[in-house]
């Protein structure tokens, strides 16, 4: 397999209400790691809190709240349930894809999926990106009728988790139809990890967040793609080490050097052959992006990479950080206007391309 090594995608959302102009930017600006985008301009379930939940059971439109809830209590959900584990079963463990296609993603929960695998079909890629949101992240922004979050509910906390597993091997086996030889990156957007142990969350374990990120990355792997966290803060970056994540994402703009709280976890992750993805481009601060140019992107990730070898006392070469490091912006893009969504989507292909010649890194 290829390396990743100061290569460059993106994070997952797009301003476009133009489908067909999100794909060609993203296919013109990241020609060795493309992704598919979300588009909430387009319509409101490509949401990433709502672009899930197609084949889930106990999720339903709230008229009076105007919002998705589950519902675990009802006859149906337990109805649904039964076929739900059955399926997972069949599918995570039989790799019997009978009944898969009822957990794909298709519109209106997606305009882009399709254009995008025609394209990744037309080109030789070696790399494609493709996104779920967090089980701890949806698990916390789902809630039920009384507005209960869906973590705090065990049995619906393990639907979630397995949903999404189910919603990453539909997005796995679709490209691997298209490529059988393309390596599929498997993001989990997981923005409330920033929030693990402050009041919001202080009844939430370590290890229960572990022990759920952990069943979602394993079945990633074992069906042979490689899987990534995101997180647009700062975060324990321990839980996500223990996780047996292969690539840790953040945002590198505002918290460049936040890894370096976790030298031994982060030493340990690289010399397992971990990946950094530095967010280095910030799209959460606009004046920032209006601001930015491409020394100032670099200074920062070579301060912050000079930052964890100081930290690690030696105990991580810089060779071996440059060498698993690569580029995407801090955060989805979808709430800039669509000038300063290209300037984010060229920025962190120049960086790439800028750092690549630097350090004689060949495609």
């Amino acid at each position: 397999m290829k390396a990743l090594t100061l290569k460059a995608t993106a994070v997952g959302s797009l301003p476009h209400k133009n489908p067909k102009e999100a794909v060609d930017l993203i296919f013109n600006k990241f020609k060795e790691i493309p992704f598919w985008p979300q588009l909430a301009g387009v319509d409101r379930h490509e949401d990433m809190t709502v672009q899930y939940i197609q084949g889930i059971p106990g999720i339903k439109f709230d008229e009076k709240q105007s919002k998705y809830i589950y519902d675990a209590q009802s006859d149906e959900f337990f109805t649904e349930l039964e076929d739900f584990f059955m399926d997972y079963e069949s599918i995570v463990n039989e790799k019997d894809f009978t009944n898969l296609e009822k957990y794909a993603i298709t519109k209106p929960y997606t305009s882009a999926i399709p254009l995008y695998l025609e394209k990744i079909k037309n080109g030789g890629y070696s790399f494609a990106k493709c996104h779920i949101i967090g089980p701890f992240t949806w698990g916390t922004s789902l809630c039920d009728s009384e507005g209960v979050c869906a973590f705090y509910d065990e049995t619906y906390r393990e639907v979630l988790t397995k949903g999404l597993t189910l919603k990453a091997i539909w997005q796995i086996e679709q490209l691997k139809k298209i490529n059988p030889k393309i390596t599929t990156i498997m993001f989990m957007d997981e923005p409330v990890m920033s929030q693990l142990g402050t009041s919001a969350f202080i009844t939430v374990k370590k290890e229960e967040i572990i022990e759920m990120l952990a069943e979602v990355i394993n079945v990633i792997k074992d069906f042979g793609a490689m899987s990534a966290i995101h997180c647009c803060g700062k975060s324990d970056w321990s839980v996500l080490v223990d996780a047996g994540v292969d690539i840790i994402n953040f945002d590198a703009f505002a918290y460049s050097k936040s890894l370096g709280a976790y030298v031994k976890d982060m030493e340990n992750f690289l010399k397992k052959g971990g990946y950094i993805a530095w967010g280095i481009v910030p799209t959460l601060d606009k004046d920032a992006l209006e601001k930015t140019n491409i020394e100032e992107l670099e200074n920062k990730f070579e301060d912050a990479v000079d930052d964890l070898v100081k930290k690690s006392k030696g105990n991580i070469e810089r060779d071996l950080i440059i060498k698993q490091s690569f580029f995407t912006p801090s955060c989805g893009a979808g709430g800039l206007s669509m000038e300063l969504a290209q300037k984010a989507m060229s920025l962190v292909n120049e960086i790439s391309f800028k750092l690549k010649e630097k350090y004689g890194v060949s495609d």
